[in-house]
């Protein structure tokens, strides 16, 4: 399981038996851990973005799939706390795993730094190595942030939180599905 240091540029591994898997699925969150937005400041946009899909080779292969959801500065800093979905458990498609949950973000779009990305890590339980691992990640920049449903693309292991060195995870036209409300206050 990955845990995120305040700099999730530093990130450790922890390995689990399987008596802690299942503290581990509930430390992350079968549920999830998405935060509803505590303080609405009139005069600011607030952003809602629904996870509909993640396009994927082989979706029926993913053991207790989540989309850990971070909001990072240029420099790596964390501008809100990282929300992961709720495991999903919709009927997988051919080639998506379906996850349709919202995700609200607390900062207003005005205090989010110029240059910062929200970043969407694809993570699965692996039983023969007893851990939580991220399979592959998206990344979505502020200039790109407009209402209605957008497709991102969908990038190789490790997460590139610098996004200096990105490879698509495969030539295949796979994106992450995602559609974005803004909510003027």
């Amino acid at each position: 399981m990955h845990f995120r240091s305040r700099n999730p540029l530093k990130a450790r591994s922890l390995f689990l038996s399987d008596d802690d898997y299942s503290l581990a699925i509930k430390a992350m969150g079968k549920s999830g851990t998405l935060v509803k937005r505590r303080q609405i400041l009139p005069g600011k946009t607030y952003l809602t973005i629904t996870i509909n899909k993640i396009g994927m080779k082989d979706p029926q292969s993913y053991i207790d799939p989540v989309i850990t959801i971070t909001t990072l500065t240029q420099q790596g800093t964390l501008v809100e706390p990282q929300q992961d979905t709720p495991v999903s458990t919709k009927h997988r498609e051919v080639a998506y795993v379906p996850f349709d949950v919202d995700v609200e973000l607390s900062t207003p779009l005005e205090e989010i730094p110029q240059g910062s990305a929200i970043f969407f890590e694809f993570k699965h339980f692996k039983p023969k190595k007893h851990s939580i691992s991220v399979k592959c990640f998206s990344l979505m920049e502020m200039d790109e942030i407009k209402p209605g449903k957008t497709f991102l693309e969908i990038y190789k292991k490790p997460t590139d939180f610098r996004r200096k060195n990105l490879s698509l995870l495969s030539v295949k036209p796979l994106y992450l599905h995602v559609t974005l409300i803004l909510h003027k206050i």
